[in-house]
């Protein structure tokens, strides 16, 4: 059975893609660029990761998959990137760091040739989109910040909603390469913006899970039929995406749908750095950043953002 579902594909030119890590979200992503046309080498720091993804997506062909960031890219006229952080991000595009403190030139920027898109996924600081941009830049090339938001079942649906910052001439360039796994492609401001962006997508969810979360655990202890309650109020104001696809596994107790408690405190202590920096005060998003810490002391780390729910248990 394929990892991900049927889609179909607006009309695009073939572009050659390098796509850059292969975790839950890159490895869908890059399987629908390469169903829709594309040619398309991959890369992962686990290499057994590549070889399961040329084996679904490109008849097995090992011509498909290289060892570093920089021979993946050679030919690539857009680069795509989905790692797990700021350090990982960096080690990919710049080269890993070496004994001596130096980066070894095997980066993506070592293997782009001029003119090339770097387009990156990965949930990372402003910071580093603006410093990769600038470099990007100096070297003749473009970097284009593309955090996501719809998790592993929007990849898996090629449904993603991306929020860009960047230039709008390669965002242009960009964008109908890469809705094939898009659902909206969304140009948000300057390098940086589209950063930014996900971080106020994710403050908008802290908050949500935890309301949820807190209502779920008052109308079961006020001993209500809560997929009931939840049938009734989905269809008022109270109505969101958290109720409509996470209430009813906190009601049922399962915490096994996608993304991470281990990766919302990441992308909390972003927004909680960011904040800093530009003076918000967000004493809601602080709050359920530690709430989430209490689920990791009991073992959560695994579970997904819904399970808020289980310290009120």
């Amino acid at each position: 059975m394929s990892s991900i579902a049927n889609k179909s594909y607006e009309p695009s030119p073939v572009a050659r893609v390098a796509f850059l890590g292969l975790g839950v979200m890159g490895f869908p992503m890059a399987g629908h660029l390469a169903r829709a046309g594309h040619d398309v080498t991959v890369y992962n720091r686990t290499a057994t990761k590549s070889i399961s993804w040329c084996d679904e997506f490109a008849g097995g062909n090992p011509l498909k998959h290289a060892k570093t960031p920089r021979s993946t890219v050679a030919n690539a006229d857009v680069v795509f990137c989905c790692v797990g952080n700021d350090d990982d991000l960096r080690d990919v595009v710049l080269g890993k760091l070496g004994a001596d403190g130096k980066r070894v030139d095997d980066g993506a920027f070592d293997g782009m040739k001029p003119g090339t898109i770097f387009v990156d996924h990965t949930t990372a600081s402003a910071k580093i989109a603006r410093e990769l941009y600038a470099v990007a830049k100096s070297r003749g090339l473009h970097f284009i910040d593309a955090p996501v938001s719809g998790g592993q079942a929007g990849a898996q649906n090629g449904m993603l909603t991306v929020m860009c910052g960047g230039d709008a001439a390669e965002f242009e360039l960009v964008r109908p390469v890469a809705m094939a796994f898009s659902r909206a492609f969304t140009l948000l401001g300057d390098s940086g913006a589209g950063q930014l962006a996900k971080m106020v997508n994710q403050i908008c969810i802290a908050g949500l899970v935890q309301g949820l979360s807190e209502a779920v655990a008052f109308g079961q202890n006020a001993g209500l039929d809560m997929n009931q309650v939840l049938d009734v109020i989905g269809k008022g104001a109270a109505q969101s995406w958290q109720l409509d696809n996470r209430g009813k596994t906190m009601v049922a107790d399962k915490f096994d749908f996608g993304f991470a408690v281990d990766w919302m405190r990441k992308d909390l202590g972003l927004v909680l750095d960011e904040a800093n920096t530009n003076g918000s005060r967000l004493p809601v998003t602080a709050l359920v950043d530690q709430f989430y810490a209490d689920v990791q002391k009991i073992g959560g780390n695994r579970w997904d953002t819904s399970s808020l729910i289980k310290r009120l248990r």
